[in-house]
């Protein structure tokens, strides 16, 4: 089940992800990435899973590179979990889907 993804951006970052609610979930990520790629459907997943209840949504590194920078992301796919406006989880590279609903099921307690 595949649920909305958001889209953020350098513009809509900090309205839609650093003061949002409820915690969040965002995929650093570029077109050209393979790996990005390969995590794009269990981050498609998750958001269906997790609707109404976590925001989540990808950001294009390329599109928006000041958001990039001012979180220090490196390599992407790089996984950020927010909660309260704070990274509370960080995941670099390929992850599997049992980590990042672990990382999520925490922020939500």
């Amino acid at each position: 089940m595949a649920g909305s993804v958001a889209t953020f951006t350098d513009q809509n970052f900090q309205a839609d992800v650093v003061e949002s609610q409820t915690p969040v979930l965002v995929d650093f990520w570029a077109p050209w990435c393979g790996p990005c790629k390969m995590i794009a459907p269990t981050i498609e997943q998750i958001a269906g899973e997790y609707e109404g209840r976590v925001k989540v949504g990808k950001l294009n590194t390329d599109d928006s590179p000041q958001t990039a920078t001012s979180f220090r992301i490196s390599a992407i796919p790089t996984v950020l979990v927010f909660k309260g406006g704070q990274v509370v989880d960080k995941f670099v590279g390929v992850v599997n889907r049992q980590k990042l609903v672990a990382a999520l099921d925490t922020a939500l307690s």
